[in-house]
């Protein structure tokens, strides 16, 4: 029998590097925290916008009903109470809740109204939720659109 020389032994075979799946237990960990971290992120950021959520849906449904009804003062004092609820919620130490007329249009137009609440379509808010609505004229649809978008946008810059 031939004696194994040197020359036929094979080298030391080293395992092959270790693969990246699955990944070690402290990458669990890290994955686990981080996953955390953003559900509550996303929880906390979600109840932050529940107001504005709750006041973009009573806009809509203040817009359904006056394209059924066709009421200016109705829509218009809708739209006065939302946003004055709004105001309180959002700047609860600006004292929103005592301002009429002239004033409460320039509280508006300095949290975002950019003047249209006094020189815009926004002036409606001043005098037509306060008229009676048998007497109160019908204003051109252009002009009760415009009241709704800057609404909505009113509420949109004031989001938290």
């Amino acid at each position: 029998m031939p004696s194994p020389s040197l020359d036929q032994l094979r080298d030391i075979h080293l395992p092959p590097p270790p693969g990246l799946w699955p990944p070690p237990p402290g990458w669990w960990l890290v994955a686990l925290a981080l996953s955390l971290g953003a559900a509550l992120w996303i929880a906390r950021r979600r109840a932050r916008q529940r107001p504005l959520r709750a006041a973009l849906r009573e806009l809509d449904t203040l817009a359904h009903t006056h394209a059924h009804q066709g009421d200016d003062v109705l829509l218009a004092r809708g739209i006065s109470r939302l946003l004055r609820r709004y105001a309180l919620w959002r700047f609860p130490q600006a004292g929103a809740a005592g301002l009429i007329g002239a004033d409460w249009l320039q509280f508006l137009d300095r949290h975002g109204g950019a003047g249209r609440f006094t020189d815009g379509p926004g002036a409606q808010l001043a005098s037509l939720p306060y008229r009676p609505a048998d007497v109160a004229p019908h204003e051109h649809e252009a002009d009760i659109a415009a009241l709704l978008t800057l609404a909505r946008h009113w509420l949109r810059t004031n989001a938290p």
